[in-house]
């Protein structure tokens, strides 16, 4: 690892359909650890590939009709659109399966000439007995690796444990020259020769899902550690299953929820929240009530800096004075130091996303607390003590991605909601200065039955905004 870099790589998607927030999770908990690490000031390159060639699009492109690159194309826009308003940031490089067949077929020679790989046919198998670590990742014995339970049988083969890594072109499928005639590369060699191309022979991180540990990244080792002689990557990150009904979530089990249309009915930031509730080594169970119950934690997040920004916008020309610190005012710097440290410890403890929630949401129902006291007379000390708190809060829910200001529709739309209440506030104070409590108390009340709650003190009136 060079100092202050860090070299990722993260399985990406295979094309051929939308995603799902099962697979959103491993994606979006990429995402947060590369967030993390470039806050502590490392420098991160996170590469993550995207698989547009395999039997799954082929076959999808067959029952629909189209081509296969025309199909892949389609879904990986559509990947990205969705990784987009998910807050899911771009790698910095996206590669392409069908863009590195050259350096494909480079590695596929290096594992021939060191006879690791053999060819049958036009097919290229991989010498599982050549790697006498096969099975080190997920701590499987390679003898359990029985022909017919985990491998398809397959004559062709030395050995009905070894893998392919090239296979012949088949009448009507995409397929590229090679020194074994055309076809196409298998799955785990796309991984391998990516992932070396644009990170070098051993990266610091590999991320992935849970059922990609046996057999892909399993072979990735295999085939990337024979061929070079280095080791692959340092740290391996897989990400648990997101389950529903005791069942892993996915395609097959068809107990899925794409990613587009839990968008239609939550905010980004509540699916985010929930995705990364739970560390990521950890199952995460979906129920009916779980993306409500984010949605609830995101709008008292946003309330909180909502009240500390209008504190902050209420009194910008208010007159100040000197003063001593009071109790309260200690507790809350004291607050803002521990919600960092907590954050920090809970993150580097194997990146434990719900503990670093933890932390946030403790210092929230600190600032909470600090409020409503009321304080009637800013001091210069408690216009900055809350602006700090606004923006180490800020700053930490940005590492996870839980709160963003961006100029999408939905943040104009809050930004809209933002100035409508201010002049709702500014008319229902005019009305109270002039003592008509009637309309004062219409305003109050109507906004209650829209879920807006105004909360009136000396200092000034502030507004929150509940669920339904």
């Amino acid at each position: 690892m060079r100092a202050g870099k860090v070299q990722m790589y993260t399985c990406g998607p295979t094309v051929y359909d939308y995603f799902h927030i099962g697979n959103a999770r491993t994606f979006l908990v990429s995402d947060v650890v590369r967030r993390y690490l470039e806050f502590q000031g490392y420098q991160v390159k996170l590469v993550q590939n995207i698989t547009d060639i395999d039997d799954k699009i082929i076959n999808r492109a067959n029952e629909s009709g189209v081509d296969a690159k025309q199909l892949s194309q389609k879904y990986a826009a559509a990947y990205f659109e969705d990784s987009r308003h998910l807050g899911i940031r771009p790698a910095d490089v996206h590669p392409r399966a069908t863009e590195h067949v050259p350096e494909i077929i480079e590695l596929l020679q290096t594992l021939i000439d060191k006879g690791a790989a053999y060819e049958r046919g036009g097919d290229l198998y991989y010498r599982i007995n050549r790697f006498p670590n096969y099975g080190k990742l997920s701590n499987r014995d390679v003898k359990d690796v029985r022909a017919g339970a985990r491998v398809a049988v397959n004559e062709r083969k030395e050995d009905p444990r070894d893998f392919d890594l090239w296979k012949m072109a088949k009448p009507g499928e995409p397929s590229w020259e090679s020194p074994w005639g055309r076809g196409r590369p298998g799955w785990h060699i796309e991984c391998s020769a990516m992932a070396m191309k644009h990170l070098g022979e051993t990266l610091d991180i590999h991320a992935g899902g849970q059922d990609l540990q046996f057999p892909h990244h399993e072979n990735e080792i295999a085939q990337s550690e024979l061929a070079t002689g280095k080791q692959f990557a340092r740290y391996w990150l897989h990400v648990a299953f997101l389950r529903t009904g005791g069942k892993r979530m996915g395609k097959s089990e068809q107990n899925f929820i794409l990613v587009r249309d839990a968008l239609r009915d939550y905010a980004p930031e509540a699916i985010r929240h929930f995705l990364i509730s739970a560390q990521y080594r950890h199952p995460l169970d979906f129920n009916d009530t779980s993306l409500k119950e984010s949605s609830s934690a995101i709008r008292r997040l946003e309330n909180c800096l909502i009240e500390l920004r209008q504190y902050q916008e209420h009194h910008a020309n208010t007159p100040v004075a000197e003063a001593e610190r009071s109790e309260d005012e200690i507790a809350l710097i004291e607050s803002v130091d521990a919600m960092r440290r907590e954050f920090n410890a809970a993150m580097n403890d194997d990146f434990n996303t719900a503990g670093a929630i933890g932390a946030i949401f403790k210092f929230v129902g600190n600032v909470n607390s600090f409020l409503a006291e009321n304080h009637t007379h800013p001091s210069i000390l408690v216009k900055t003590v809350l602006g700090n708190a606004y923006r180490k809060l800020t700053e930490l829910c940005g590492v996870l991605g839980i709160y963003a200001q961006k100029s999408d529709a939905r943040s104009d739309n809050a930004l809209l909601i933002e100035h409508l209440m201010q002049l709702i506030l500014e008319v229902r104070q005019e009305a109270r200065n002039r003592k008509d409590w009637e309309i004062s108390d219409k305003i109050r009340d109507s906004l209650k039955q829209l879920n807006i709650e105004l909360k009136d003190s000396r200092s000034g009136t502030t507004w929150q905004q509940y669920d339904a």
